[in-house]
C-alpha cells in the first residue's frame, strides 16, 4: 500500500481534475438534486431541504489532503461539472480505496466520466494501489459501462440494497 498518498491535480485532454473548494458548493448541490430517485433518501435533499450550500462548503472545508473527491473541471469553458477520486471505502482495507464520480446531467453521455474516471485509475497506478474498488446501483447502466471500459469487473458481492435496487460491488486489479 502507498504511504500516504496525496490526490491533488490531474489533467486530461479536456479536463482538469483540482481539489474541491467551498465556492463549488453550489454545483454539488445541484448532484443532490438531479440524483435519480432510486438513490437512497441519505443521498439526495431531504424534506428540510439539506444538505444546503453552506453545509456542502463546510464538509468541503473540513476534507483534509490524500485521497478526495476532486472537482472536475472542463478546460474550454472552466465550469465545475462533477466529481471525481478516491475515497476510502467504509469498512474497507485502506490498501483498496473506493473510486467514486458523479457529472451534472448536462455533462452526461460526452465521455467526460470515463476521461476523470481513467486519470484517477492511472494515477492509482502509478501511486502503488494494487486493487480499487467502486459500487455502482444495478440499475445504473451508464456507470456500469464506465466501469467496465476502466477494467473493473463485478463480483458476486453487493452493497446496500433499497426499496429500488441493490448495489454491486466491482473490482478492478493493476
Amino acid at each position: 500500500m502507498p504511504a500516504s498518498p496525496v490526490l491533488e491535480t490531474l489533467e486530461t485532454e479536456r479536463l482538469i481534475l483540482r481539489r474541491r473548494r467551498a465556492d463549488d458548493a453550489a454545483v454539488y448541490r445541484q448532484l443532490w438534486t438531479e440524483r435519480d430517485p432510486r438513490v437512497p433518501a441519505h443521498r439526495r435533499v431531504d424534506a428540510d431541504g439539506r444538505p444546503t450550500v453552506a453545509d456542502i462548503g463546510a464538509a468541503i472545508l473540513r476534507e483534509e489532503p490524500g485521497l478526495v473527491l476532486l472537482a472536475v473541471v472542463r478546460k474550454d469553458s472552466g465550469d465545475v461539472i462533477g466529481y471525481c477520486g478516491l475515497i476510502a471505502r467504509e469498512g474497507g482495507s485502506p490498501a483498496e480505496p473506493e473510486l467514486a464520480y458523479e457529472l451534472l446531467r448536462a455533462a452526461q453521455g460526452v465521455g467526460y466520466a470515463t476521461e476523470a474516471a481513467r486519470a484517477v485509475v492511472a494515477w492509482a497506478d502509478a501511486a502503488g494501489y494494487d486493487r480499487l474498488q467502486a459500487d455502482v446501483w444495478d440499475w445504473n447502466v451508464d456507470s456500469r459501462r464506465v466501469l467496465r471500459k476502466l477494467g473493473f469487473r463485478e463480483t458476486d458481492q453487493a452493497g446496500a440494497e433499497s426499496e429500488h435496487g441493490r448495489s454491486l460491488v466491482t473490482v478492478r486489479e493493476r
